[in-house]
């Protein structure tokens, strides 16, 4: 009689070291054991030589509907699914409205649940005019943050909410025990710059950069940490392009605050002077591509430790959003979950930097920013058996071949990566194989936070 459904041996990727002939046992879903050598007995057994067993990543930041129409969960968690992601954390600035209350929550996890081929998890955010009053119903609808802009991309669906707003809705947020995520661009920087641009004339690659300065980034994080730790709030900066940054933020968690700071794969891969000369508006993501220096100082803030988190921030926008000649009329953000863990490896074996991290910072931390760590995030016994299988396969990667992204392109194409993903497991089941997502819209699961006990004043406490 078999011990375990599935037993799985290669390299095993852990968060604190690679184990060489390492395996995973799954039983009813869940990781039952981890060892090295030989293989228990199981129904289903695969000695995967020098492949590499990695815990299934949770992305932190995708956006499945900020176009109408165009992706939707089936396709975002079908590229998520050939790209070894076992769960992705949606968020909450969907085209035509916001999902800024409990109702909405519930409707939007109810949507994706009917098309997901992955889990998913949510974010909440609010509506200007309301302030903070629908915080406390969206906790208890279920989101696993909240994400609010220091930067207003659009007045509805992507609104600037002010320092004193800011400070409101964080006060709430740290009563729910939950983490506030914020796109970290100051608005009068950014305005001001667009305008010199524009009067410039200057509309290639350059604009993009240009009208985004580095002072508009650093400066929006000291407004984000400083109304974090005023609030007691844990403060989560959601993308950061620069170095500096990932200081500012070590230096307040220094200080006992609690301030996070997520890396994005594109950010480790692409560059200004190279890709978006070469690449035009399919490069322009916000914060926008910093020069080639910068790539590698990211690089070294991320071996240091100081990165929080690494996810994609990905969009799949169709072309004609991202082919106007004029840089600054381009939609914003690019398509990642199909190649984020392929590039992370090419990266990190470059530099010579552990794939341990790719263990921590891809799945450990975010289940445990987000408060889902109690089921996803490691190969550890009693969580979900979400895995993904890497073998060292040199290819050149062409977003339009693979057929598992609604656009049909990617700022990757072209790339040649080491190792492919040859398969991903979720929840111990085959939901891709190497060349078909076999997972069906509808497998993958709304994943909740675990409760939190809500702060309460002490007895006798005046507060």
């Amino acid at each position: 009689m078999s011990d375990f459904d599935l037993v799985l041996r290669g390299r095993l990727v852990l968060p604190d070291r690679v184990v060489p002939s390492g395996f995973v046992a799954v039983r009813d879903g869940l990781v039952a054991l981890l060892g090295q050598g030989a293989m228990p007995a199981a129904r289903e057994r695969h000695d995967l030589g020098e492949a590499l067993i990695m815990p299934g990543a949770v992305d932190a930041q995708v956006h499945s509907l900020s176009q109408k129409d165009q992706e939707d969960f089936d396709w975002s968690t079908r590229a998520a699914a050939a790209g070894g992601v076992t769960t992705i954390v949606d968020m909450p600035y969907d085209e035509g409205h916001l999902v800024a209350s409990a109702g909405a929550v519930r409707a939007k996890a109810e949507h994706a649940g009917r098309l997901a081929r992955v889990d998913f998890a949510l974010y909440g955010t609010i509506d200007p005019t309301e302030g903070a009053a629908r915080i406390a119903e969206q906790a208890e609808a279920g989101v696993a943050a909240f994400k609010f802009s220091t930067f207003g991309t659009d007045p509805k669906r992507f609104p600037r909410i002010p320092p004193a707003l800011m400070a409101e809705c964080f006060a709430a947020v740290a009563r729910t025990g939950l983490a506030a995520g914020v796109h970290n661009e100051s608005d009068e920087y950014v305005r001001a710059a667009m305008e010199e641009v524009r009067r410039a004339g200057i509309t290639d690659y350059r604009a993009h950069g240009l009208s985004r300065p580095p002072l508009s980034e650093l400066l929006a994080m000291l407004e984000i940490f400083e109304i974090g730790a005023a609030t007691g709030c844990p403060a989560h900066v959601v993308h950061c392009s620069l170095a500096r940054g990932y200081e500012i933020a070590e230096a307040y968690r220094a200080q006992g605050h609690a301030a996070s700071v997520e890396c994005l794969i594109h950010y480790l891969t692409l560059d200004e002077e190279n890709d978006a000369r070469r690449l035009g508006g399919r490069s322009k993501c916000n914060p926008p591509l910093r020069p080639r220096a910068e790539v590698e100082a990211l690089w070294r803030a991320l071996a240091a430790g100081r990165v929080t988190l690494l996810s994609t921030d990905h969009v799949s926008w169709s072309l004609d959003r991202k082919s106007d000649p004029d840089m600054l009329a381009n939609a914003s953000g690019l398509p990642g979950l199909e190649t984020m863990m392929p590039l992370f490896v090419k990266g990190a074996l470059e530099r010579g930097i552990s794939l341990s991290w790719g263990a921590r910072l891809m799945a450990a931390n975010p289940a445990r920013h987000f408060r889902i760590d109690h089921v996803k995030g490691a190969l550890t016994p009693g969580r979900h058996a979400d895995i993904a299988v890497l073998t060292p396969e040199p290819f050149v990667f062409e977003a339009a071949r693979t057929g598992h992204s609604v656009s049909g392109w990617s700022p990757y194409d072209g790339m040649t990566l080491p190792y492919r993903v040859a398969a991903t497991y979720a929840r111990g089941r085959l939901a891709f194989d190497g060349a078909t997502v076999l997972a069906e819209p509808g497998r993958g699961a709304f994943v909740r936070p675990e409760p939190a006990v809500p702060l309460q004043p002490s007895e006798g406490s005046h507060a």
